[in-house]
């Protein structure tokens, strides 16, 4: 094996260079080195790129929390992986003894820190990963499509809060790549009526590929109205894939319905009327990156069951990064895929 690679490592400022870097070893018994196959660049990526960075991270560290690896060795105590097998990963490292953690929450996780953010990631040709992280695929599942397991993970978790009816009618409000997984998995869960609210042409005829019935630019025309025309009454589900459009998700809900908070910005603000929540019985929930959802994920992804190769919509060697965050901030892209080794 060859003793350095090339990785894309972020220096502070919204820069992702690319550097030679030493090829990782494994240090610990529960640790696995890996051959990256694909990874994936996201909108959390896109924010701690942002000057200033809109989500924290280490400089220093080899960004790229999506990603998917061939294993190359494993540490002494490893029994479940072998060489030459196929792994997800989960970026998030809890640490299982917190208050949260032992109360089924590790997402909540007191020390929690993550690969490809706060430690070294998927932007490269191989990575170092505990084994506690790595989930086994079927090798006919394809890297590239193996690669969103973990944006599918938090998806699901935040799916299961929701407990969608055969037949409920939704609004999901935001049709980026999050917002198409909740469109796709969401139809295929058996919703009625599923609206899109985007304000993107582009996105928005994905939001319609992925089996969105209708698709709302509430620029041009009136959310509420539209809903009201659509249902009667509101819809029974509200997804804020975006993060700050909870005045917008409120008024677009019936009486006893559901709105399920997803999207992040610590920026947002809104001035909300608690007494309609209230009278109204509207029921408010957050959901937060994965909860014991990867087997789940990992299961959707080898089934089929979802179509998301057409929203993959670059392929990119490790060279070309730039361009895939550049399309990602102007909204000009869905699923980017990354071939640190191509």
């Amino acid at each position: 094996m060859k003793k350095t690679m090339l990785a894309a490592v972020f220096e502070g400022d919204g820069r992702l260079e690319l550097q030679e870097r030493p090829i990782p070893s494994i240090k610990g018994d529960d640790e696995v080195l890996l051959a990256v196959e694909a990874a994936s660049i996201c909108g959390t990526d896109v924010h701690i790129l942002e000057v200033p960075p809109g989500h924290p991270a280490t400089p220093g560290i080899i960004l790229g929390h999506e990603y998917v690896g061939r294993v190359v060795q494993v540490g002494k105590a490893v029994s479940h992986l072998a060489e030459g097998d196929r792994v997800v990963i989960d970026p998030n490292l809890t640490c299982g003894l917190c208050h949260y953690c032992r109360l089924g929450l590790p997402n909540m996780c007191e020390t929690m820190t993550t690969l490809g953010i706060f430690i070294d990631g998927g932007f490269a040709e191989y990575n170092v990963a505990p084994a506690r992280a790595l989930f086994k695929v079927s090798p006919a599942l394809e890297p590239e499509l193996a690669v969103f397991a973990e944006p599918l993970s938090c998806v699901l978790n935040a799916v299961r809060k929701i407990s969608l009816e055969p037949g409920e009618n939704v609004l999901i409000l935001g049709a980026g790549p999050i917002g198409l997984y909740f469109t796709q998995i969401l139809k295929a869960s058996g919703a009625g009526r599923l609206l899109v609210s985007e304000i993107n042409d582009y996105r928005a005829h994905f939001a319609r590929q992925s089996g969105a019935d209708r698709v709302i630019n509430p620029q041009s025309e009136s959310l509420s109205e539209i809903v009201e025309e659509e249902t009667g009454v509101g819809v029974d589900v509200v997804i804020d894939a975006v993060g700050s459009l909870i005045t917008e998700a409120l008024s677009s809900v019936r009486r006893g319905g559901r709105v399920l908070l997803f999207g992040m910005n610590a920026q947002a603000r809104a001035e909300i009327a608690q007494n309609d929540i209230t009278r109204n019985e509207i029921r408010v929930m957050g959901s937060y990156i994965a909860n014991n959802t990867f087997p789940a994920a990992i299961r959707v992804l080898e089934s089929s069951l979802l179509n998301r190769r057409p929203l993959i919509t670059h392929r990119l060697s490790l060279t070309k990064r730039e361009e895939g965050i550049k399309q990602m901030r102007e909204a000009r892209a869905i699923g980017i895929v990354v071939r640190p080794q191509s």
